[in-house]
């Protein structure tokens, strides 16, 4: 646990600088978004062997053909969901568990799914490690939600759909908020679905190069 403790000083500058130079520079400059994007020790979710690049501008591999996103990209879509701390986000794709911690220092619950049991126990293991104490994991399908503990307040989906799924619009609370990249392989739109009255706005945020959404209703 002090070999844990310590981690979270180290690359403190490493950070700053991912901070100051991928995400100020470009325009994100939300303070509680940034705050948590200091905080949280991106180094940590990062296989061993890339350490050294663990707060470069791009995504890294993260095994079963699975990436944790460019840090720029994980400020844009928590920034997109505009979380004052009191939501329950559902998170489709926990991945390294990386943005799952974000989520979780700016709402109050996060419950998130993952399809591949090797990427789910490593992400528990370093988030309890972390002490997050606001975060349920799950394995599944992450196409299906998670009805039973729904509606949610925000939905973030770390993969790309080729549309956006029913079961998630329907498990997305009325003046929710969806970020959720849509597209094909090659070309992939990251999307904002407001649900205002039952009716979905649609908003279209920038181009965008995820891994697919697996599963039940994306692709097969």
């Amino acid at each position: 646990m002090e070999t844990m403790k310590e981690d979270l000083y180290n690359c403190r500058k490493e950070r700053e600088l991912m901070v100051k130079e991928q995400i100020e520079n470009r325009g994100n400059c939300n303070p509680r978004v940034l705050s948590a994007m200091r905080k949280v020790p991106r180094h940590l979710f990062v296989e061993d062997k890339f350490v050294q690049s663990a707060y470069d501008d791009n995504p890294l591999p993260i095994g079963e053909n699975q990436t944790i996103s460019q840090p720029y990209i994980v400020a844009l879509m928590t920034d997109k969901l505009e979380l004052t701390e009191k939501e329950t986000v559902l998170e489709i794709g926990t991945g390294s568990g990386y943005q799952t911690a974000i989520l979780a220092e700016l709402s109050e619950h996060v419950y998130s799914i993952e399809r591949f049991e090797k990427l789910h126990k490593k992400a528990k293991h370093i988030l309890e490690l972390l002490n997050y104490n606001n975060i349920i994991l799950n394995t599944g399908d992450g196409t299906e939600g998670l009805q039973e503990f729904a509606p949610f307040d925000r939905i973030i989906v770390t993969a790309f759909a080729p549309e956006i799924p029913q079961t998630l619009i329907d498990q997305l609370k009325d003046n929710g908020k969806m970020v959720i990249p849509v597209g094909e392989s090659f070309s992939q739109t990251l999307m904002l679905i407001i649900k205002n009255n039952g009716k979905i706005e649609q908003q279209s945020i920038c181009g965008c190069v995820f891994v697919p959404l697996v599963g039940k209703y994306g692709w097969k």
